[in-house]
């Protein structure tokens, strides 16, 4: 099983101190241990593929925002406690500029959520600019990016995770509309697999 960056930051911490506390206080080392695996699981970071031609899933979740932005789409995808946290290219192209904007730390399902810490991708397509963005949420406190500038993209690569939250939104390239759209609130998706907007060749 691979896991996303960071995962030894938090689990060992918490597995140290169920060993710990499995001699000073034996029922804490059980909460402790608790909290290690749940640690390790949130971590997970499986294997995928997508499932057909079109724009991946950046995340897994539930979509929580779709909307024109001038000329584009956005489309943002919520992510809860449950669901895998590490996150993908839409689509393939070059990573322009990597931005970070400090923020707050709201709920991510809410529109105040617009003003929380983020890191926006911007990457350059052979269908136009697009957009993508990690957006931290009311318990994230760290995003972290794995492209810089001048990469190149493959279709559903890792691309980043956030500790512990929140959000990832897709601006599509302007050639998409509402009528490429394969999704709509409240759809559950999963990333680098379910297709979210697609265009007949």
């Amino acid at each position: 099983m691979r896991f996303a960056h960071g995962v030894r930051r938090f689990a060992i911490p918490a597995f140290a101190a169920a060993a710990v506390l499995s001699v000073l206080a034996p029922p804490l080392s059980v909460v402790a241990l608790a909290v290690g695996a749940f640690v390790v699981w949130f971590f997970r970071d499986p294997d995928r593929r997508p499932s057909g031609p079109g724009v991946v899933s950046p995340a897994d979740g539930r979509i929580s925002v779709v909307r024109e932005e001038g000329e584009q789409l956005r489309v943002g995808v919520f992510m809860n406690v449950t669901d895998v946290h590490v996150n993908r290219a839409p689509f393939a192209g070059r990573v322009e500029r990597v931005t970070h904007r400090p923020g707050k730390h709201l709920p991510a399902f809410t529109k105040e959520s617009e003003r929380n810490e983020r890191v926006d991708v911007d990457v350059a397509t052979e269908d136009g600019p697009a957009e993508l963005s990690f957006i931290a949420g009311a318990f994230a406190r760290r995003i972290h990016p794995y492209v810089e500038a001048g990469d190149g993209l493959a279709r559903a690569q890792r691309v980043g995770h956030i500790d512990f939250g929140s959000r990832a939104d897709v601006l599509l390239p302007p050639v998409y509309d509402e009528a490429d759209l394969l999704v709509e609130e409240g759809d559950r998706v999963r990333a680098g697999e379910s297709i979210i907007a697609a265009k007949e060749r």
